[in-house]
């Protein structure tokens, strides 16, 4: 007897009940080029989720793909832990002369381990061991990954949750506008510092995201930055920011804290640093900062050499000069101009974001999940963010061609309207 089964059968036999992404986009998906994702049925999907941020460069990007067959095609090594490899070279040379050089920054370069929570760790690890200090602290509704201690520093209770043991020596504190201007920024974190009865351990460091991606797409002021950098420095507290999902030029600067001139003592990099969705991260941190004993920190999979092709590939391609950075400041006014509107017209909900990373918040919390649901049924990929979801996120490819935004735009307006 033979039954018949529905198309993610195998998936719901077979996979863990924590998958997700593909409980809110149910087809499945067969090849993508540029924004667009099909599923195996053929329907063609305008992508504004790149990847959660991994492919700023869209999917399949054809100079970074013929980099990496290139460099197949002629047994380029692929796995080589934190061996030398010419590939490897070539990124760090890259990576210096169009990265780090042009902006006067003097970090070293880490390879921690293929995801941004592998960044995360070892920074954590970084400063403890350079401050000797256990305590780090962080921002409501900050997101810095799942492994224990990324998960530590990260404010949403849901995930935490899963930990399922206690989560120490991370202490949060308001971020930008969390208290609604109504209290001087940094007022009540420099009082704890200042106050010896406090009980707040003194911080080995602090580790902030200047857009929190997954808390809202809360964006933090520079001046609010500029002055957190300050109270680090006046504290003797290592400043880590998280540029795992905006950095690689998502708000335009091809590192999220140019804007606010500040330099941090410890950077993570992970998502599109790779350009092509293959796994890579960095911990980018000054030199005297440099303590590791050999070996002391690593991993099997930090040396993955088909992801510094393509890394160094998109380096070359977008960063050589400042178009890139031009156009996403370009469109990113164009989809603030169109987002203002859509408000406009629309009663409790609200607009915010920089670059090419948006967010429109609903002050019913669960109109966003909605919305993105109509729009994944007219051909859009969104996803919400924030703590109750009530955040619909825009995430859409820095190689978006202009027509494509549009559509995404058009689409988003039409699955709000349909969504009362």
């Amino acid at each position: 007897m033979t039954t018949t089964q529905t198309p993610l059968s195998t998936f719901e036999l077979l996979e863990s009940e924590v998958r997700s992404y593909c409980r809110s986009w149910p087809v499945i998906f067969d090849h993508a080029r540029g924004s667009h994702l099909w599923s195996e049925d053929g329907r063609r999907y305008l992508d504004f989720f790149a990847g959660a941020g991994s492919l700023n460069y869209g999917h399949n990007n054809p100079v970074l793909k013929r980099a990496l067959l290139s460099y197949l095609e002629r047994d380029g090594l692929t796995h080589g832990l934190d061996m030398a490899t010419t590939a490897k070279r070539d990124f760090l040379e890259a990576f210096q002369s169009l990265v780090l050089g042009p902006r006067g920054l003097p970090y070293k370069v880490m390879f921690p381990g293929p995801t941004g929570t592998n960044a995360v760790e070892a920074a954590l690890k970084l400063a403890r061991k350079v401050k000797g200090r256990e305590s780090v602290v962080s921002f409501t509704n900050a997101f810095h990954g799942m492994s224990l201690g990324s998960l530590a520093v990260t404010g949403n209770a849901f995930k935490r949750a899963g930990a399922g043991i206690p989560l120490v020596h991370g202490t949060p504190m308001p971020f930008d506008d969390y208290l609604d201007g109504q209290v001087p920024d940094f007022l009540w974190f420099e009082r704890l510092l200042q106050d010896s009865g406090s009980g707040l351990n003194h911080p080995a460091a602090v580790i902030v995201e200047t857009v929190q991606g997954e808390g809202g797409i809360n964006v933090a002021r520079p001046e609010w930055l500029r002055a957190l950098a300050e109270l680090c420095a006046r504290h003797d507290m290592l400043l880590i920011v998280d540029d795992i999902q905006m950095g690689c030029g998502r708000t335009g600067a091809f590192f999220s804290f140019e804007e606010a001139g500040i330099t941090p003592d410890i950077v993570t990099v992970s998502k599109s640093i790779s350009g092509y969705g293959l796994p890579m991260a960095l911990t980018l941190f000054r030199p005297e900062l440099d303590l590791w004993e050999p070996g002391e920190h690593n991993g099997t999979f930090r040396g993955n050499n088909p992801a510094f092709v393509t890394a160094t590939a998109a380096l070359h391609t977008y960063w050589g000069d400042p178009e890139l950075e031009r156009r996403t400041a370009r469109l990113g006014e164009r989809v603030e101009q169109r987002l203002l509107a859509l408000c406009a017209e629309h009663d409790g909900t609200s607009c915010r974001g920089r670059g090419l990373v948006w967010g429109i918040e609903f002050d019913d919390r669960s109109r966003a999940a909605a919305v993105c649901a109509r729009a994944f049924e007219r051909g859009l990929l969104l996803e919400t963010s924030g703590p109750e979801g009530q955040v619909v996120k825009l995430l859409p490819p820095l190689t978006v061609r202009d027509a494509e935004l549009d559509e995404g735009l058009d689409i988003l307006d039409r699955a709000v309207l349909a969504t009362p």
